[in-house]
Order: structure tokens, then sequence, then C-alpha cells
């Protein structure tokens, strides 16, 4: 389930010269990445490769229910047009899309996929459209023509569509990857883990790392302007974020590594389903810290480079909990930052 991996978060490695206690790390590749997850053994019986073991068979499961990059996915198969049998992850992964549909007023679509590969930024490679391609793929997808439970049973698209006349594809990737990361805390939780830092392209934190200090995320500041197109996370680390020990998802969302150019205009990867282009605001990108969970904070995450700048601000200082970093570009081409208050930045390492 490959997404645009985050553009400003780097989970930092604790330093200690003290041993390790009962801390191990497990690493892995998932959803077009790798993750890595950190915790604390310390009250827990199950053995650190049964842990193992159950994370990758949590991020398996994941990839054969909701990754649209492997086609033998129940995701793929019912974009398809055939009939599966939804389990439980596919089912509560509906709900939570289409919760966030509502609550974003149209600017998160799960169902907007032909309008993102129009684009090139879905599962498919696309082109330039014109204005009638994009006016039509509008008016056919989307998940206003989709019903709001999903019915028992075995189900096709079909099943799924209120309009006939609808074209729909789903594309969960604006919250897949911070919903895998509550999924493998929940196992871990479940078993007894307090200390922990679950990093699958989003991150999730809770308690303390080895050295007994909040666990610590690097974010790029706007004080030197990242390369267009790097593919370096961190390459400009110049400021840390800590959770304070508190349970949170962070994550992060943006423009300026992922984009194309065409007739000398460049495109952001961020496409606004309400319109069918791409975003043309200045913000760059938006971090965002949820006490809930790292799929909410992948939801907001993404809802803020469709609103924008002003929308972001808006959403993160009403939002109960919701802290959040923006970068965006200045008219002079240079990047500015905004914080909300409980967001707080150090320069330490």
């Amino acid at each position: 389930m490959k997404k645009l991996l985050p553009l400003l978060l780097i989970a930092l490695a604790a330093v200690s010269c003290k041993p390790a206690n009962r801390y191990i790390r497990i690493d892995g590749y998932a959803q077009g990445g790798t993750y890595t997850v950190k915790i604390n053994l310390t009250g827990v019986a199950v053995p650190p490769e049964e842990i193992r073991d159950s994370v990758e068979a949590i991020l398996t499961r994941i990839d054969t229910t909701l990754s649209g990059y492997n086609k033998g996915s129940q995701l793929s198969a019912l974009n398809r047009g055939e009939s599966i049998v939804p389990n439980s992850l596919f089912r509560e992964m509906y709900a939570l899309a289409y919760d966030w549909f509502e609550k974003s007023e149209g600017a998160l679509d799960f169902a907007a996929g032909p309008l993102y590969d129009a684009w090139g930024f879905g599962f498919r490679e696309g082109n330039m459209p014109d204005d009638a391609t994009i006016a039509e793929l509008k008016g056919q997808c989307g998940m206003k023509h989709m019903v709001r439970h999903i019915p028992e049973g075995a189900v096709s698209m079909k099943d799924l569509t209120t309009s006939p006349e609808a074209t729909l594809s789903l594309n969960f990737n604006a919250i897949a990857q911070g919903y895998s990361c509550d999924l493998v805390a929940a196992y871990l939780y479940s078993i007894g883990v307090k200390d922990m830092l679950v990093d699958i392209g989003e991150i999730w934190c809770d308690g303390v790392n080895p050295s007994s200090a909040p666990w610590a995320v690097g974010i790029d500041l706007p004080y030197d302007r990242p390369t267009d197109g790097s593919d370096t996370p961190g390459d400009k680390l110049q400021g840390i974020w800590t959770s304070g020990g508190k349970p949170c998802g962070i994550v992060t969302s943006g423009n300026y590594r992922k984009y194309y150019v065409k007739d000398g205009k460049k495109y952001a990867h961020t496409v606004d389903p309400r319109t069918g282009y791409p975003v043309e605001h200045q913000l760059l990108s938006a971090t965002i810290v949820s006490p809930g969970s790292a799929a909410d904070a992948d939801a907001l995450a993404t809802f803020c480079m469709v609103v924008g700048p002003d929308g972001a601000k808006e959403v993160i200082l009403s939002s109960e909990g919701i802290e959040g970093y923006l970068v965006c570009e200045a008219e002079d081409g240079s990047m500015e930052g905004w914080a909300s208050p409980g967001f707080v930045l150090t320069d330490e390492r």
C-alpha cells in the first residue's frame, strides 16, 4: 500500500551509554517502504519472536485487504468489479473513510480514485486531463455516490453504489498508513507494552525511549528551503518535537517533494476532489499531532493540504487536542513556518 512517505518526519534513535533495558527493535518492509517498531518489553510475557511475527501478520493482513497496489487484495478485487466478502478491516476502514468524507465536507474523498488516476497520483499513470474530462470524472465519482454502510455478505461495487451512472473506485491512501500504526499499537497495548514507537511512514508513540526520555521526532524547519524533488526526509533537520511521554500520532503530508511539471507549470500531488484539480495554494506541508489516533492525524494532515493554510489553521485551532505545524511558501519564495500553541520545537539533538 504505497503512499507518499512522510516528508518531514524522522524518528530519532535514542542515544544512551546505558544498557537498553528491555527494549527491542523490529524492522521490515511494508506498504512500499520500511517500518520500525521500538518497544520496552518490561512486564511483557510474549517472546520477541512472537511479537515480530504478530506485527508482520498484521501488516500482511492490511496489505491483502486494503492495498491498491496488491492486485490480490480485497480493495483491488472490488475496484475491478468483483464480489468480495469484506473482512473486519475493510469494514472498519470504509466506515472511517466515510466519517472523514462527511466531516471534511468532501475535501477528503476516498472514492475519487478516477480523478487521482487521471492526474497520475492514484494507482495508475495518468496524463494531463482536459477540463471536459475533469468535469465528467468529477460528476461520476466520489463517496456522494456510495452507501453509508456496507451491506452484510458478499458485495460488489454496484452494491455500494447509489447512482447507477457513477464510475467508482476506492483509494484509502490518505489514512491507510496511520490506520496501520493504530492496529500495530493496539496489538502492542494488548500484550502489555507501555513504551512504544511505531513508525510505518506515519508514527504512533507512547511512553519513553531507552534513555527514559519522551520519544523525539525530527522536523525539517523552513529556514533553508528543501531542494525541489529531494527524496531524503530530514536532509535539513533543524528542530525536534517531543511527545512529552503521552500517546499520540504524528503525521506529515506535503507537496514539495512530490509534483510534476508540464508546459512550465508545477502541479502539486494533492488533488482537491471538490474541484477535480491539483491545489494551487502556498501550503507546502502540514504536520499534525493527534492524541486520538494516527489515522486521525493522517486524515487531518491530508485535509490541511487540500484546504490550504487558512483552512488548515482554522481546523487545527478548533479541534480539541490537535496540534500542528505548517510550512508555507511566501511571495518572495522563502519558506515560513506556523505552529499551533501546543506544538513546541527545540534545537536539542
